[in-house]
């Protein structure tokens, strides 16, 4: 049967699809041929609404078609398809996660404290034991809890500071060390930057290939790898972190310390020595016993507080929520949800990255300024730039939000 319907053409750049123009005249005469000729074409006619109708139907399939076609593109594949690309290099999206920070717990010796008691924060956010402890006889124990509110929660030192679950003979609660930021559902932009990043996970006895077998490893957050191939003591990046000789640095947080040692392992060259604290030993089962065994070091990055000052123009057409529109504009910006590059281990942010993120919150919004910092005292810079050993962080609270009147 033919049709003056035009079809869709597939070519070299893709599919093109016709106008819906171009469709509805199609359907028009075949409507008009269907009839035996001389039907009116007014689209007020019952012929003329079901033509309009049919074209309808048919851009809306032509459409589902190109949206077909693009999901096989990774610049901008989504979803379920996006997840089905990344799976051929063995890639999982990253779930969401709670901040895990690990608590001193003071209390009476021998006192059991279960797993899946909760502590709270200064800002009410609550923690979650995640294993079940016995205090000491040094009368303390530190335990693992995880943040139940999914996402990049804040947990500076001493936050954890109220127990909100009482076990008997437990008495206290508190953190000396910062908790490590948990995340939300891997975005789009994330997973296609990630994926971007772990091309070389098949190759060996380079950086790249240690840095694409880190990022695989699940729960890993962020990570930067990089060598010193020279002969003497090097310092690299913000912090001028001292890169042993003829060494190999990787910085990596989140995942499981074995999972990242074993995947260290099995790509780096052999005879270079590493950098950092963290420590997990690999046996090389690949001999019968007594196995080799090596000394695996990392760095655990730590988290670095950032701190947004946003500066606009005081306009009674603002929406009363505009603060909080501005703050979830800048985490999105800061952690990457944007499409944009994200504020990670050894990288530097710039002022200039936010603004159109906040421009955006309102057509209303007129920007006086825009300044960061690692010091809520002195917010006034107009980058930070984080050394290969630290982790940058950021909380809605730390981003204050002026409304000034214009001069």
């Amino acid at each position: 049967m033919q049709t003056n319907v035009p079809p869709i053409q597939f070519t070299d750049q893709g599919p093109v699809v016709p106008a819906e123009s171009t469709i509805l005249a199609g359907v028009q005469s075949d409507i008009n041929a269907a009839f035996g000729g001389g039907v009116n074409p007014g689209l007020t006619t019952p012929q003329g609404q079901l033509a309009q109708s049919l074209a309808a139907i048919i851009g809306d399939k032509n459409d589902d078609i190109l949206e077909v076609a693009n999901q096989v593109d990774p610049d901008v594949a989504s979803g379920r398809w996006q997840d089905a690309i990344g799976r051929i290099y063995f890639l999982n999206r990253i779930a969401a996660s709670g901040t895990v920070v690990t608590a001193t717990c003071i209390g009476l010796v021998g006192a059991v404290i279960p797993a899946g008691s909760v502590a709270q924060d200064v800002n009410g956010y609550l923690y979650a034991s995640t294993a079940a402890v016995t205090i000491r006889a040094s009368g303390k124990i530190d335990v693992p809890f995880q943040c139940q509110t999914m996402g990049p929660i804040a947990c500076p030192i001493g936050a954890l500071a109220t127990i909100y679950t009482a076990a008997q003979g437990w008495d206290r609660v508190t953190n000396s060390t910062a908790g490590t930021p948990g995340q939300l559902a891997e975005s789009r932009a994330a997973f296609e930057a990630r994926r971007r990043l772990s091309v070389a996970i098949n190759s060996v006895n380079g950086v790249q290939s240690v840095y694409g077998a880190v990022l695989n490893v699940p729960n890993v957050l962020d990570a930067f790898v990089i060598d010193n191939p020279t002969g003497t003591v090097e310092e690299y990046g913000a912090t001028h972190y001292p890169l042993l000789a003829h060494s190999l640095f990787v910085s990596t947080l989140g995942g499981d310390p074995a999972a990242i040692a074993a995947a260290i392992w099995s790509k780096k060259a052999p005879g270079c020595d590493y950098n950092g604290d963290t420590t997990f030993v690999v046996t090389d089962t690949s001999y019968d016993p007594p196995q080799p065994q090596y000394t695996i070091k990392w760095v655990t990055p730590a988290p670095v507080q950032c701190f947004f000052a946003v500066t606009i123009q005081a306009n009674d057409q603002l929406p009363a929520d505009i603060t909080q529109r501005i703050q979830q504009a800048i985490i999105a910006a800061f952690n990457g949800e944007d499409g944009g590059a994200a504020a990670r281990i050894g990288s530097t942010t710039y002022a200039g990255r936010y603004y159109a993120g906040v421009a955006a919150t309102d057509s209303n919004v007129n920007i006086f300024s825009i300044a960061l910092g690692t010091d809520p005292m002195a917010v006034t810079q107009t980058s930070l730039a984080f050394g290969i050993d630290q982790y940058p962080t950021l909380d809605p609270s730390n981003v204050s939000v002026l409304q000034v009147a214009s001069s």
